[in-house]
């Protein structure tokens, strides 16, 4: 029987339907996925795992591809302000129309199997995907990679970013362990892309053990940073070595964009050196590094919740003009402490807020966490924090809004308004 609900209602269903927030496991999203008969086999598909830098990767390809002139679809999460920011075709948006027939033909198929928010979500991408047909279909895992609801569709090309300690609860905090997990996406006879400078010999070990094609990063391509740009060098799909001069550096990680054009190598839809020149240029994420500006004053909202992406952060303060403001809001299950003790050195005043959220963390609870001497205004909500910050900061000066999606969602929404 049709639910005749609309997005909000589905959304706010889904999140009822199963209690679970998260329940890694394959069989019941395969078992729906084989009612919906999901067929991808007109696409290209690239998953794309890691810890940090899942986004900047698909959103560089996603840009390429549209600069070159082909279709693509793009799965990704979670969402800033709305949910349909997880659904892109050609960079737009999936519509509240396509959401809820997705949902609803998910919602059919199941019959009694239970499905977490995630997996419906997933399902309802793939079920806009196999309609649409785009030449180049983007998915980026949610959490791990073996046993995430992505891994249920065979990729063409895989790619593991980066692999560190973030989700400890879930993934524990054994780097090889984690690399095994995300090295779940890989695929026999099929291209495997590993942009992690350092990586666990698991994924290595994965590779050669299911006999996929492992390209990692600084062997088998590599990329050099010059006074005006930066080189890159790799290889093609069918070995011969392939340079590119004269990028220009982007606005999104570059580690992440030599990441991207190995994976170039393997799609098979062409794309010149320039279109991936210009590609690069124009690719960006909300809430990677995302500048603001409101009343004179530069706001850069960055998720980095995790230390890798908090040591990025941190290069990115030191360049900045000082007084550089801080406002911190995190979840408790990241390493708070190490966020903190690499992000704050470099700022000259702190704010911290609750998150009022599950698994929210308390503004005292990271003061706590601050070294002796330092001192923190704290906060409510992002929201308060924001008011307050207001009052403290001249035209011109920089306040960097970081710590998790829930900070950066809350202040882009309070930002948002007076632009």
């Amino acid at each position: 029987m049709a639910k005749e609900m609309n997005l909000t209602q589905w959304l706010s269903w889904m999140e009822q339907c199963h209690t679970a927030e998260i329940d890694l496991g394959l069989d019941r999203v395969s078992r729906v996925a084989d009612e919906l008969q999901l067929d991808l086999s007109s696409s290209t598909v690239v998953t794309v795992a890691g810890t940090n830098g899942k986004g900047s990767t698909v959103s560089y390809l996603s840009s390429i591809y549209l600069q070159a002139g082909y279709s693509v679809g793009a799965y990704t999460s979670p969402h800033f302000l709305r949910y349909n920011e997880r659904v892109r075709l050609n960079g737009l948006e999936a519509t509240d129309e396509q959401l809820c027939d997705a949902f609803e033909r998910i919602d059919q198929a199941r019959g009694q199997i239970p499905l977490t928010y995630f997996e419906f979500g997933t399902l309802a991408a793939l079920i806009i995907f196999a309609d649409t047909k785009p030449d180049l279909v983007l998915l980026e895992v949610g959490l791990g990679g073996r046993l995430d609801a992505v891994n249920i569709i065979d990729a063409d090309v895989s790619v593991v970013t980066t692999v560190s300690i973030d989700h400890v609860d879930w993934l524990g905090d054994d780097r090889e362990f984690i690399g095994h997990e995300k090295s779940g996406i890989f695929r026999a006879d099929k291209p495997a892309i590993c942009g992690d400078l350092n990586p666990p010999v698991s994924v290595a070990k994965y590779a050669a053990d299911i006999g996929a094609e492992l390209y990692q990063a600084d062997q088998q391509f590599s990329f050099e940073k010059t006074k005006k740009g930066w080189h890159w060098k790799g290889l093609n799909a069918d070995g011969s070595e392939q340079i590119i001069n004269d990028l220009p550096l982007p606005s999104l990680p570059l580690q992440n964009a030599s990441t991207a054009i190995q994976v170039c190598q393997h799609i098979p839809l062409n794309v010149s050196a320039d279109q991936i020149k210009t590609g690069l240029q124009t690719a960006t994420l909300t809430g990677r590094m995302q500048k603001l500006e409101v009343d004179g004053v530069n706001y850069w909202l960055d998720v980095a919740h995790n230390p890798e992406a908090a040591e990025l952060l941190a290069k990115r303060i030191k360049d900045m003009p000082k007084p550089v403001t801080l406002l911190l809001g995190m979840l408790a299950d990241k390493d708070c402490q190490q966020v903190i003790d690499l992000i704050t050195p470099v700022v000259d005043s702190i704010y911290l807020t609750d998150l009022n959220v599950p698994r929210g963390q308390k503004a005292s609870a990271l003061a706590a966490l601050l070294p002796s001497g330092v001192h923190a205004l704290q906060a409510d909500t992002v929201k308060s924090a924001i008011e307050q910050i207001k009052k403290h900061t001249n035209a011109e000066e920089n306040v960097i809004i970081a710590g998790s999606f829930f900070t950066v969602s809350d202040a882009l929404s309070e930002l948002g308004k007076e632009k």
